[in-house]
């Protein structure tokens, strides 16, 4: 039976995994959120699960579809590393969240239409690529060299732990584009006031997480090329990363500043798949294998570390990592998992 559904068609790969995509639309958008509330964290874990193992078993159907190791592995390598890359991500968007002080119950409103457009835009990103690799092989060198040059940087940043959305371009632009109303929004985006449309804060703050998710895909995309040529791998494994994101968000979101060194491990993963890709351009290959174990080590040691070796303490040098932004000394709205279902 396994012989023969190998032996299908490859658009039956592209038909499961929309049918899965297609999934999580219904069931996400149409039964699990229908009403602004809270996600507890007794269901944040039971869906992070559930896109996990769904990502892991596709995995093992890639496998089985092609019979080839070497692909189950860059699908789960591209996984891992995209999966790793998306810690910095949430981080960013819960300092964005409290910055405008969104109470929790709307966080997964903006959060799940975020993913939405991350799907899009991803999906946009990754065959422009694909397309300049093909017209223009050399483009592999800039990919590689980026790659390298993130993981670096990453590895040395030690910015503050807050941001500061209004002095950025995007908010800007926005606020000088669009018409804005200041104050509750009820959820809505975009509400009615004497027959005119505006657009609400909470409109305000997906389009800066929708960037946000765009300014790290220049990271996430380029090495997932880094892992594999296959076009179909590069894709399905940045989205089923994506697709968890938001029940991950909210599973983390009160600890995520525990796994300190988990920046580390990511900014070493990077750099290990720069240099591999500039290895391959010297028809240097770095076996499957050795790639999917190196990724894996470096995850499991950043968070077994993060969890064995006590934080550094605070100094006025280095502040206290904190998933709370500040916004004129103002109180923010505090991010508790309610562990009732």
């Amino acid at each position: 039976m396994i012989e023969s559904f190998a032996q299908s068609p490859q658009w039956v790969l592209y038909l499961i995994f929309a049918g899965i995509i297609f999934l999580f639309l219904v069931v996400d958008l149409g039964l699990l959120n229908r009403s602004a509330k809270k996600l507890s964290g007794k269901a944040a874990l039971y869906q992070s699960i559930f896109w996990i193992a769904i990502s892991l078993l596709f995995g093992v159907f890639i496998y089985y579809y092609f019979l080839d190791v070497n692909k189950a592995l860059a699908f789960f390598s591209a996984y891992a590393t995209e999966k790793a890359l998306s810690f910095d991500n949430m981080f960013v968007m819960l300092l964005i969240l409290n910055y405008f002080g969104i109470e929790s119950k709307y966080h997964h409103r903006v959060l799940t239409w975020g993913i939405l457009g991350a799907l899009v835009f991803r999906g946009i990103f990754i065959f422009v690529g694909l397309y300049l690799i093909d017209v223009f092989k050399g483009i592999l060198y800039l990919f590689s060299a980026f790659l390298i040059y993130s993981g670096i940087k990453l590895f040395l940043d030690k910015e503050e732990d807050h941001v500061e959305p209004e002095k950025s371009f995007i908010y800007r632009l926005s606020k000088k584009l669009l018409p804005l109303k200041e104050g509750d929004h009820h959820g809505k985006f975009v509400v009615r006031e004497n027959g005119k449309l505006l657009f609400t804060t909470l409109f305000l703050v997906l389009i800066l997480i929708e960037t946000t998710d765009i300014f790290f895909a220049a990271d996430s995309i380029p090495a997932a090329f880094a892992i594999s040529d296959d076009r179909f791998i590069i894709y399905t494994s940045n989205i089923f990363a994506v697709l968890g994101l938001r029940a991950l968000f909210f599973l983390l979101a009160s600890i995520i500043d525990r796994f300190y060194l988990l920046q580390k491990g990511v900014s070493l993963i990077l750099i290990f798949i720069g240099i591999k890709l500039g290895l391959e351009l010297f028809h240097f290959e770095v076996p499957t294998y050795v790639s999917f174990s190196i990724i894996v080590f470096f995850l499991v040691s950043s968070v077994l570390g993060s969890m064995a070796i006590p934080q550094p303490p605070a100094t006025p040098d280095r502040p206290a990592k904190s998933p709370e932004g500040t916004k004129d000394s103002q109180s923010q709205v505090e991010l508790v998992l309610d562990e009732e279902s």
